[in-house]
Formats: C-alpha cells, sequence, structure tokens
C-alpha cells in the first residue's frame, strides 16, 4: 500500500512549492500530476501583484509597490487569507531555489519589462536573461525578430513601446535565423543550435560554416546603430543560456536580453527544470502521466486515499494530508457544462452564478465573473462547501484552483500559487 505523509495533487507551480515547502518541514511527500507543468507554456515572469482588480483603467496600474496595495484586495482573494508574511516567505524560497537565474529580491518595488506583443509587463521577479531589458534603463534599443518565427513581431513590439512614451529610442528588424533550418522547424531546433553553438552556414553565403553565435552576430551586426542593447526573442540557449547571451554580448559590442515569450516558453523550461532539480533534492517522489479521478474515506469520513487512474483500474494513494493544485478552468482543475461548474478529483464545492450569461462580460476586456472561479477555502486553506463546513480537515488546495481573484487581471498568477502552495505545504506538515 501506497502511504505518504502528505500527497500533493497537481505539478504546477503551486504543487511543486507545496511539495518542495512540505518536504522541507520533514515531510515525505509524492506529487501526483497527470500532464506537464504549464510552466512550459507561461513567461517565466514570477508576479506578486501588477494590477488591482475592479478599478478605474486609468488607476489601475501598473502597480510600482505591490505589498503597499494588498490591504485593497477583497477579503476572500488568496492573498487576504493567506496574509502578507506567508507571501514574503514564499518569495524568499523561491529566491534560494533559483539562485542567481532570478532578479528582483533586493526590492519591493515591481519591475518593467517588454513583452513580446510590445506591451509593458508589472513583475516581481524576472529571469536574469531579461535583465538589461528593464524598462527603466534609458538604453537605446534594438529588437531582434526572425523571418520563420513569427510570434516575435519585432517592428510591432517596437511601435507599441514607441507609443508607451518609454524614456529610450527603440527599433525593431526581422532578419533570417542563420543555418537554412526548415521553414516547419520547432523553436528548440534554434535554441539547441545556440546552445551547442553548431555550425552553421553563415548569412553573408561564406564558403565555410561558423558557429551558430558568431552567425547570429554576424545577421544582427549591420542593423545596428547607436543602440546599447538589442533584445531577442527569449530563445537564446537552455542548459548554457548565460554562455550564449555573454558571446553575443562580446561579438555585438552592446547588452543582450531576452524578451518573454508565449508557448512554448524556454525561461519556462529553464523554471521547470531548476523546479524539478530541487524536488529530488528534497526528496519529492513525482508520478505523472496518470490521472486522478476521485478519493477515498475511511470509517470517520476522513479523506484516507486519492484513485489515480492506470489503463482502466484505480490505483489508490494513501496520506495522512492532501493538497489539490490541479489548476483553474484554463489547466483542467475545474470542470463546467452549460449549468455549473465544479472541481472534478474531490467534488468540492465551487460558487457559480445560477444563469450561464452571468459567467461573462460582453466586453473582451469586461469583468468576467468565471475568471473568479474556483474552490473557497477557510484561514486554513481547506475547501468549504456550501455552509462554509470544510469539505475535508486534511485536504488543503492552492494555486489556480482557488476562486475569488483574476489572475489573468491582476498579474498574479505565480505570486498566488507560491504564497498559497507555501502555505499549504508548511500547514500540512505541520499538522502531522
Amino acid at each position: 500500500m501506497m502511504h505518504d505523509d502528505i500527497v500533493v495533487v497537481g505539478g504546477g507551480l503551486a504543487g511543486t512549492t507545496a511539495a518542495i515547502a512540505a518536504a522541507r518541514e520533514g515531510a515525505s511527500v509524492r506529487i501526483l500530476t497527470h500532464k506537464e507543468s504549464t510552466l512550459r507554456s507561461a513567461s517565466g515572469l514570477i508576479d506578486v501583484l501588477g494590477y488591482l482588480p475592479d478599478t478605474e483603467s486609468a488607476t489601475r496600474g501598473p502597480l510600482q509597490n505591490p505589498y503597499g496595495h494588498l490591504d485593497a484586495l477583497p477579503d476572500d482573494h488568496p492573498y487576504s487569507i493567506v496574509g502578507e508574511a506567508k507571501i514574503r516567505d514564499a518569495f524568499e524560497l523561491f529566491d534560494t531555489l533559483t539562485g542567481d537565474q532570478y532578479l528582483g529580491g533586493h526590492t519591493d518595488a515591481n519591475a518593467l519589462l517588454p513583452t513580446f506583443g510590445g506591451s509593458m509587463k508589472p513583475t516581481a521577479r524576472y529571469p536574469a536573461s531579461t535583465a538589461p531589458g528593464l524598462l527603466s534603463r534609458p538604453v537605446d534599443t534594438l529588437l531582434v525578430g526572425f523571418d520563420r518565427l513569427v510570434d516575435f513581431d519585432a517592428p510591432a513590439a517596437a511601435d507599441h513601446l514607441e507609443h508607451a512614451d518609454v524614456p529610450f529610442d527603440v527599433r525593431g528588424v526581422t532578419v533570417e535565423f542563420p543555418g537554412g533550418f526548415r521553414a516547419d522547424a520547432k523553436l528548440t531546433r534554434y535554441v539547441n543550435a545556440l546552445d551547442r553553438n553548431e555550425d552553421v552556414d553563415p548569412p553573408n553565403q561564406a564558403a565555410e560554416a561558423i558557429p551558430a553565435r558568431e552567425a547570429l552576430a554576424t545577421a544582427v551586426e549591420p542593423h545596428l546603430e547607436n543602440e546599447g542593447r538589442v533584445g531577442f526573442p527569449a530563445m537564446l540557449g537552455d542548459d548554457h543560456a548565460a554562455a550564449v547571451r555573454s558571446d553575443l554580448e562580446t561579438l555585438l559590442g552592446v547588452d543582450v536580453f531576452e524578451v518573454p515569450m508565449g508557448p512554448p516558453s524556454i525561461p519556462g523550461l529553464r523554471l521547470q527544470d531548476t523546479l524539478d532539480s530541487a524536488l529530488r533534492d528534497n526528496g519529492v517522489r513525482v508520478e505523472s502521466g496518470n490521472p486522478v479521478v476521485g478519493y477515498e474515506t475511511d470509517a470517520r469520513g476522513v479523506l484516507d486515499a486519492v484513485l489515480v487512474d492506470r489503463n482502466g483500474n484505480h490505483r489508490p494513494y494513501h496520506a495522512d494530508q492532501f493538497i489539490l493544485a490541479t489548476g483553474g478552468l484554463v489547466g483542467k482543475g475545474l470542470e463546467t457544462n452549460r449549468e455549473t461548474a465544479r472541481e472534478p478529483v474531490f467534488d468540492c464545492h465551487v460558487d457559480n452564478p445560477p444563469a450561464r450569461y452571468e459567467w461573462f462580460s460582453m466586453e473582451a476586456f469586461g469583468d468576467h465573473e468565471f475568471a473568479r472561479f474556483g474552490v473557497h477555502p477557510d484561514d486554513h486553506l481547506r475547501p468549504v462547501d456550501e455552509t462554509l463546513e470544510p469539505e475535508f480537515d486534511n485536504l488543503r488546495a492552492a494555486g489556480a484552483v482557488l476562486g475569488g481573484y483574476d489572475f489573468a487581471a491582476e498579474k498574479s498568477g505565480s505570486g498566488v500559487s507560491l504564497a498559497t502552495g507555501y502555505a499549504a505545504g508548511t500547514a500540512a506538515a505541520r499538522d502531522l
């Protein structure tokens, strides 16, 4: 019989943080996850709070100091439930786990970074590879895109930043990535070429191949004018990303930075690798590939096990404490039909308006009720039923499966995952 102190259902940022926090308290922990973490699709930026919800657009942000606005959040917001101290503890743990891979821990203030669409993104922690691109630095900037990687339109992004009145001049150019890769090559093919510094055909069609980093610098250098930094889509290597960026800086004679991208996210993959190493270092067992489909209780009605579906067979995993971190609507941690929303593993209560047309606003960027769907926890992060009683005394929830906040509008998703994951993990371990 499989038995652990704590079983975490879900292997994203919230579940991983919960597992590591619990393991550091001395608990034996197992993560059960069906699919790959959503970090692989995320930007790699780690937010606390970028905007206040339900405020006029002219006054809503971006926020300079997120901690200074926590008391303005609703009482049922996850941050209001865990409190500022736990948020800070969670970010301290994140800083410990990521080391010099991430920056921003020196201040409570948000940093502003450019995104692939040319908008300004407020964030609390950012990969070191993005740091030279901080919008607070008044350094003229060249953005570089590639003709076969259409997700980053560098000239359009530069125009958007210019219209945002950034304190520097910015231009965008599109070049051909050297090497003659196939038109349908995956992003990781380009990443690997730079990571390994493969010999590729240079852009000037010289007879001999040259290393990929040198070839890329050769393609970009003629477009430089008086800029002091160059921004590339976030694809500058994986295992040797720091070396790729350092070599390009030496070859071009300017600062080089990465612009956060959408999926597939190379910074997200780098962060996932770091957190996977932390799980191993802290003795957390991870089982993936099969869904958790239900649960068992003992004779007293206490949650005793979760059931994992393996080819139609339901295998129980027993524990003393459980943490639900399966994500929200996007991550399939919540399900909906035409009448209601539900949490499918433990069948926890999810509040939603009875009329489906009340779930959303007719305006695309309006106040959508469905964005705040989720289980509602008590002060100990235990999901409660319709009478506000805990569904189970030994079940806690963390991350996007929680209701009461709109992570997309607030730019708070990763911060809530860290804070509630940390709070749930430490509380579960201390209740053993």
